[in-house]
């Protein structure tokens, strides 16, 4: 009887299994940081693209602002008057004598202005470069702007044309070799304008690239 040993098994009830947790319990999963961090990895780099092409935005329209007036104040400015004149003539050569030439003037203001106005929007896509909405309102505005200013520089350069190599079927003479000084003045007028028509271009392609 003394090597005999008796066994006792003690059942748990549901209640107690149910107080009982495991000493080494695994945490609770995290869903919420993980994404977090995974989020703010992703969106530092792009986030840090698009403010430098934001800032790079607001050179070039800077830029823009100083060619466009550039350009307007240039042909605005521009007559000659020869030293000779006859009894009933005088021979003068205004800007406002040509319809295109004014065009020019008044298309290049409107850029200048536009262009201006254009860079606080700008500079909300600095602050938050993730913004859609502002991006593509400046998309929009710069290609109307392109259109216009590319309208004014066309026109203006062909009348240049005319005044340095006149034309022969249209019996025009060339008037530059009287009028050099004119000539000279819209020509680099007509420059600084295509050179704006550049900087928008590059404004389309920055918002194109930043949406």
């Amino acid at each position: 009887m003394e090597g005999d040993s008796t066994t006792v098994n003690i059942t748990e009830t549901p209640k107690e299994r149910k107080g009982k947790a495991p000493l080494l319990a695994p945490p609770p999963p995290s869903s919420g940081v993980k994404p977090t961090l995974v989020q703010k990895a992703l969106k530092g780099p792009k986030g840090g693209y698009k403010r430098g092409l934001a800032v790079f935005d607001v050179v070039l329209r800077l830029a823009g602002i100083a060619a466009a007036l550039g350009a307007a104040i240039a042909m605005g400015s521009t007559d000659q008057t020869l030293p000779f004149f006859t009894q009933f003539f005088q021979f003068k050569a205004e800007f406002d004598d040509l319809p295109a030439f004014t065009f020019f003037v008044v298309a290049n203001s409107i850029t200048a202005a536009y262009l201006a106005l254009s860079i606080p929007i700008s500079i909300v896509c600095i602050v938050r470069p993730h913004l859609v909405a502002p991006r593509a309102l400046l998309m929009f505005l710069d290609t109307v702007a392109v259109a216009l200013t590319t309208a004014a520089a066309g026109g203006a350069a062909s009348i240049v044309y005319l005044a340095h190599n006149g034309n022969s079927d249209a019996n025009w003479p060339a008037i530059c070799q009287q009028f050099n000084d004119f000539c000279q003045e819209v020509s680099g007028a007509v420059v600084a304008s295509f050179i704006t028509v550049v900087v928008l271009m590059c404004l389309v392609v920055l918002s194109a690239f930043s949406i």
